[in-house]
């Protein structure tokens, strides 16, 4: 839910990814890094035409081949199989170190959390984008605040991953990452040499108060009535 948001934007236009460009080397590519927020990208990719609704009603049933983390597949215009945290970025760096050097006018965007962000190879990979001016490579930060154990401030304190991402060469924006409009602006930046990084604060559980703000959210099993709230409250009920 933290999330939600910046993928509709990305996917509502920004991103030049349709089903006839999907094999083509001049597509953009999105890499979910955070590969827990999968349903996310299903549920999005299904309102675009690259998965149907039967397709999603299958998640995390036996035998589907939409589980919690997504795995690659093209004709689907999934990029990228979700693994251990902070592969996606060190993968979006290579592929868009292949991109510039093949002469491709493209993007490569990864969305990262910031609870991911405890892991060094983040901070590799931020510093090898700068150290090759990937200006092809935006990442997006989802600073939701929380990880699967707490609080970020409270496990692992960043103090300001804006500043982090200056020092490796990127240039930064900080926006409110619910906000479609300063969203879109931001995904559309762009530097002559050097990469973007997007700071999104974000709200984890975005628009359901049971889970705002909850980590025993962090990966949960709806009942129907839970399910009738949450449908209640993101339709505007309460």
């Amino acid at each position: 839910m933290s999330i939600v948001d910046i993928m509709a934007v990305l996917y509502s236009g920004v991103l030049n990814v349709n089903k006839e460009n999907l094999r083509s080397p001049e597509r953009d590519r999105f890499i979910l890094s955070k590969g827990h927020g999968a349903v996310a990208l299903y549920a999005v990719l299904e309102q675009q035409g690259f998965l149907t609704r039967e397709e999603t009603n299958t998640f995390e049933s036996n035998g589907t081949s939409y589980y919690a983390h997504a795995h690659r597949d093209l004709s689907k215009g999934i990029e990228f199989s979700g693994c251990s945290l902070s592969l996606g970025l060190s993968f979006g760096v290579g592929v868009a170190l292949s991109c510039k050097r093949g002469g491709l006018n493209n993007r490569v965007v990864v969305l990262v959390g910031d609870g991911e962000c405890d892991e060094g190879l983040v901070w590799e990979s931020a510093m090898a984008a700068g150290n090759f001016s990937l200006s092809n490579l935006t990442v997006i930060v989802d600073c939701n605040g929380m990880q699967s154990d707490g609080k970020k401030s409270e496990i692992m304190n960043h103090l300001s991953e804006a500043d982090k991402f200056r020092a490796f060469g990127f240039e930064v924006a900080e926006i409110d990452g619910h906000q479609h409009v300063a969203i879109e602006s931001a995904l559309r930046l762009c530097h002559e040499s050097r990469p973007v990084a997007i700071i999104a604060n974000t709200v984890k559980g975005k628009g359901v108060s049971f889970m705002e703000g909850n980590p025993g959210w962090h990966h949960g099993i709806l009942t129907q009535t839970l399910f009738d709230t949450a449908i209640s409250e993101l339709k505007g009920g309460v």
